[in-house]
């Protein structure tokens, strides 16, 4: 009977068998990474997006797109890369409350906040101001404080959404001063800004880069900006807390990078120092610091760190309030 030597065929099998990984890999390495937010197109956190996408396409070797999936809080971009298969070709570029506050507020989410997505890296600190119109009254948070005493119909505080670090920190300052400071809500930071201007409400709260023309034009004038230091794009306005309100210390915003869980160690390592690398770049920086933005480029590792920490601090203040955002 005619017996097949396998043997004689082990090596080209084997050649073959090496072929095809190495093309399945390369095939891997070349597929496009996707970069996905939950906000459209045109915002602060779009354009670093997409800066951060051709330095990518630099770092990687690989193309880069951005998808916005703007909707429901953000979360819609969030189960989007939740979803995605686990291998480093979708990134998820977030800003702080879908992990810091969303746990606390939300009844029910369709996603675990510490289980789901892997942080990858920090990448810029988003510092926020309490603005009012130029020809306010006032021109400090301790002379808008002491105005609002002898005006107690006034104490609408404009911000673009509750259920945020700057409604949970205007709680705190009520909590501090013996005030009670309503947070009022606006679909965007135009709509309350040109309030602010008109001389309808008497501060609002929003980004440095919601105003910064504004101010520049001569219409809005700066009362002071969260965190616990002076933000470098405004060294010249006070921290709130040194202004006299107390409560926003751990009210400034963030953007960082997560992957989805079950991405290899060494791929997430891989993107972390690449990310790393790009926003400490003094080109990059300035660049994002245009977009009122301050870059940080700090390891998945801290950021975890961060999360905890500050959903830590705002657990019991959210408890206290009763807040519940609406599903």
């Amino acid at each position: 009977m005619f017996k097949l030597n396998l043997s004689r065929y082990a090596p080209i099998a084997l050649a073959i068998a090496l072929a095809g990984g190495a093309w399945t890999a390369h095939a891997q390495d070349n597929a496009p990474v996707r970069i996905v937010i939950g906000f459209s197109a045109g915002g602060a956190l779009d354009n670093m997006s997409r800066a951060l996408a051709e330095a990518l396409k630099s770092e990687l070797g690989q193309s880069v797109i951005v998808e916005n999936k703007p909707g429901a809080g953000t979360q819609i971009a969030l189960q989007t890369v939740k979803r995605s298969a686990s291998d480093g070709n979708t990134i998820l570029i977030s800003p702080a409350p879908p992990f810091v506050l969303f746990p606390l507020t939300y009844d029910r989410l369709q996603y675990d906040a510490d289980k789901d997505l892997v942080p990858v890296a920090h990448l810029a600190d988003t510092p926020l101001v309490a603005s009012t119109a130029s020809n306010s009254p006032y021109s400090s948070m301790q002379e808008y404080l002491a105005w609002v005493r002898k005006q107690p119909d006034s104490v609408g505080v404009g911000m673009v959404s509750l259920g945020g670090t700057l409604h949970f920190g205007l709680l705190q300052l009520n909590r501090h001063s013996g005030l009670n400071l309503m947070p009022i809500a606006y679909k965007g930071a135009p709509a309350m800004l040109a309030d602010q201007i008109g001389g309808v409400l008497p501060i609002g709260m929003d980004t440095v880069a919601a105003s910064s023309e504004l101010v520049r034009a001569g219409k809005i004038k700066y009362l002071g900006v969260t965190g616990t230091e002076r933000s470098a794009l405004l060294p010249d306005v006070p921290t709130l807390g040194e202004s006299g309100a107390p409560g926003f210390e751990q009210s400034s915003g963030w953007y960082a990078a997560f992957v989805p869980a079950g991405t290899p160690r060494a791929v997430t390592e891989k993107l972390e120092k690449a990310l790393i690398r790009i926003v400490q770049d003094p080109a990059f920086s300035a660049r994002i610091a245009q977009l009122g933005l301050v870059p940080t480029g700090k390891p998945g590792a801290e950021l975890a760190a961060l999360i905890r920490a500050q959903r830590q601090t705002w657990q019991p203040v959210v408890q206290a309030s009763g807040f519940k955002a609406l599903q």
